[in-house]
């Protein structure tokens, strides 16, 4: 602790919560000799930024992944978010699949329910140019976990949508803390941001977003007309 210019002691190591930017991380966890913090004001539980892994390991773990837009398994894995999101969707809708990976499964389903969607994955799809325009949806499936800076993201997302345009989001909820040691979320080492229901309602309030949770796992969130 160190004294700022008015007097008031400040924690010159404190770390602020990437999600809300409101409150600092507190001490949650250490499993493995990484450090995981808790925001006490969204909920969010982040994994310590010195736990990271590299950009070059991160890259290695996602060419493992197997997305195959033509495995029914998966597609039936994203059919929880893309049912009830394609249900509320105007026809002939416009969107943005962000986060999208190698093979871009979802937004094949949603392109033969009659949909557009534009791609973008740091990784895999880095078009910039499609984050330049605005859509009435964008998909995010297995993304928010992977965020260094959610809140730049989220705001993003904001940006994106037209008035009443949706954000639908896949990602594990964060629910039991006396599971977490061994849940298999956080056992992904690309895997820095959990999520609680809390932390969506959060985000809603914030962002003036009506929030739906059609599916365990799933959000969608609405912006204001």
């Amino acid at each position: 602790m160190e004294s700022s210019s008015r007097g008031v002691l400040v924690n010159k190591d404190a770390l602020m919560c990437p999600v809300c930017e409101l409150a600092e991380l507190e001490t949650f966890r250490e499993i493995e000799r990484k450090r995981y913090l808790r925001c006490g004001n969204c909920k969010a539980t982040v994994m310590a930024p010195e736990c990271r892994l590299t950009p070059d390991e991160e890259r290695a773990v996602y060419h493992l992944h197997d997305n195959d837009p033509d495995d029914a398994g998966y597609r039936r894995f994203l059919s929880k978010l893309a049912d009830p999101m394609m249900a509320i969707l105007p026809e002939g809708a416009a969107g943005l699949d962000f986060g999208c990976g190698p093979g871009p499964a979802l937004a094949r389903m949603f392109e033969e329910a009659g949909f557009s969607v534009a791609l973008y994955d740091l990784f895999f799809y880095p078009e910039l140019s499609v984050l330049e325009k605005r859509y009435d949806f964008v998909t995010c499936t297995e993304v928010v976990e992977h965020l260094f800076e959610p809140a730049r993201v989220f705001a993003q997302f904001d940006q994106f949508l037209k008035p009443g345009g949706v954000l639908g989001i896949m990602t594990c909820f964060q629910t039991d803390d006396d599971r977490f040691d061994n849940w298999h979320y956080r056992r992904d080492p690309t895997h820095v941001v959990f999520y609680r229901e809390d932390t969506f309602e959060w985000l809603a309030g914030h962002y003036g977003w009506q929030l739906e949770v059609p599916a365990k796992d799933v959000v969608l969130l609405r912006k204001p007309l």
